[in-house]
């Protein structure tokens, strides 16, 4: 059976190569499987969704969708986003709908090939490892594979 990836580039596919779009929360290169984004926006408005966990920015209207919007520096239990930086959106595709991810910056869509593959080392933190598949190495850097289905679950996260 063939896969969306082996439609976009076969040979990638039949090598093992992952194409991943990534970002930058707080100086940590992430990514995700770029077949799970539906697309990258701009900081939106966003309505603030009382009694919500902490994650939770708010919900961002998408052409007459509403979307949860989830904070990933709340999420990877980093430092506030400064004032003067706004976010800007990750929408992925998970299980339970679509899902904002609210990122510093957007990255470029990267290839890494299994080889770079590393599990995630026991010196990152306990919130961060909790939704990290694993690490690929770059050049002088690691790059974090975001599980976008554990990100966007958020019940019993409290506040």
């Amino acid at each position: 059976m063939r896969t969306m990836t082996d439609v976009l580039d076969p040979a990638a596919a039949q090598a093992g190569v992952r194409q991943l779009a990534t970002f930058v929360v707080d100086g940590l290169l992430c990514g995700v499987d770029v077949l799970t984004v539906q697309e990258v926006i701009r900081h939106q408005t966003m309505t603030p969704v009382p009694c919500a966990p902490r994650v939770v920015e708010g919900l961002i209207n998408l052409r007459g969708q509403i979307v949860t919007a989830i904070d990933m520096r709340r999420r990877l239990g980093l430092p506030e986003r400064p004032d003067a930086l706004l976010s800007m959106n990750v929408v992925v595709r998970t299980a339970e709908g679509v899902v904002s991810l609210l990122v510093d910056e957007i990255g470029d869509v990267v290839e890494v090939k299994p080889d770079w593959f590393e599990v995630t080392p026991d010196t990152i933190g306990a919130t961060v490892r909790t939704v990290i598949d694993g690490v690929y190495k770059l050049s002088g850097r690691l790059l974090f594979i975001v599980d976008v289905e554990r990100i966007a679950s958020v019940e019993g996260l409290g506040d």
